[in-house]
């Protein structure tokens, strides 16, 4: 029997073809990249159902999109704003969601002295990083006052007020890391078991990458495209405060968006901290406390900080890790 070679090859790719097309989709990994709460975003996840995954990276999206649209300083409808608008003339009811970010930020102001503290925003807001604005000596002296957690009246019934005018409150140390652990907790009831979520600085991580660890890279703080370590993690989150995601320099200081609210001006004895957790939500404020805090004070405090470790990156370019990681 003759078979003719060509008639025979385009008979197997069309009958592949319609196998392709009433086979129901194998498993892989989804991915998506996005733009929000001022940052770049991005999650990756693997799933059995194709349809499914393509709906939960949606689902992500609009997840941290709500979470800006309820917590961030610059979209004047926001919770927040409004917060910061009305609560030095009395009590705001707040959304439950709102009350307990803010109960989680006074728990770690308290535990940190203040250096930890959402009320730098007080200061804050006079600085623009894009058209190399800060503050004047005058407005600081004027201002700085304003800056103490304790000026945040966390009442009942879900309500707040601001003891004194002109305290306004910036959840930019905590709410992305609250987002990611938000995102992350939505795949998990959803099924997925192997996941990634990060945006900006914080990272978290839903079991391992089938198989292997997922390998997080710590970025040089002075090299966009160098990084200074990478971490084999599995089911934990990870958070990077820096001096170089938002700031100018002037007169050869480095005026960068973290700020130490007791002088309610950046801290220069760090480059970076990374914090390794459990909970994004406290990775995130951690990196920010330690940061503010300084290496010998930031490195005694996550000391006594349960399943927290830390990496510190100096202004001069060392590295130091808490014991956990030294080891």
């Amino acid at each position: 029997m003759i078979f003719n070679i060509s008639a025979l090859r385009t008979g197997l790719i069309s009958l592949l073809l319609s196998l392709a097309l009433i086979s129901p989709v194998k498993a892989q990994w989804q991915r998506l990249p996005f733009q929000t709460m001022g940052t770049q975003a991005y999650v990756e996840l693997w799933t059995e159902d194709n349809n499914l995954g393509k709906d939960l990276l949606l689902a992500v999206q609009n997840e941290f999109e709500r979470i800006n649209q309820l917590m961030s300083p610059y979209i004047d409808s926001s919770e927040l704003s409004l917060l910061n608008l009305e609560a030095a003339n009395g009590p705001v009811t707040i959304s439950a969601e709102l009350y307990q970010l803010l109960q989680q930020a006074e728990q770690l102001a308290k535990l940190s002295d203040g250096a930890f503290d959402i009320s730098f925003a007080s200061v804050g807001f006079n600085y623009d990083y894009r058209q190399n604005i800060k503050p004047s000596a005058e407005q600081l002296n004027t201002q700085r006052s304003l800056i103490n957690y304790r000026h945040i009246q966390l009442l009942a019934d879900n309500q707040v007020k601001f003891a004194r005018p002109g305290v306004k409150i910036d959840l930019g140390g905590i709410a992305k890391g609250y987002a990611v652990e938000q995102a992350i907790g939505l795949l998990a009831d959803q099924g997925i078991k192997h996941a990634l979520v990060t945006a900006g600085g914080d990272t978290r991580l839903l079991g391992d990458k089938r198989g292997r660890p997922w390998q997080v890279a710590i970025k040089h703080p002075r090299k966009s495209d160098d990084i200074v370590a990478q971490l084999p993690l599995t089911n934990s989150a990870i958070s990077t405060s820096g001096d170089y995601e938002r700031f100018f320099i002037e007169d050869g200081v480095r005026y960068h968006h973290i700020l130490d609210p007791k002088s309610g001006q950046s801290p220069s004895g760090l480059m970076s901290v990374t914090v390794l957790g459990p909970d994004a939500t406290r990775t995130d404020a951690l990196s920010t406390t330690l940061f503010v805090m300084g290496l010998e004070r930031g490195m005694a405090f996550i000391e006594q900080q349960a399943e927290f470790e830390a990496i510190f990156i100096s202004s001069e370019h060392q590295l130091y890790f808490s014991s956990g990681l030294a080891q």
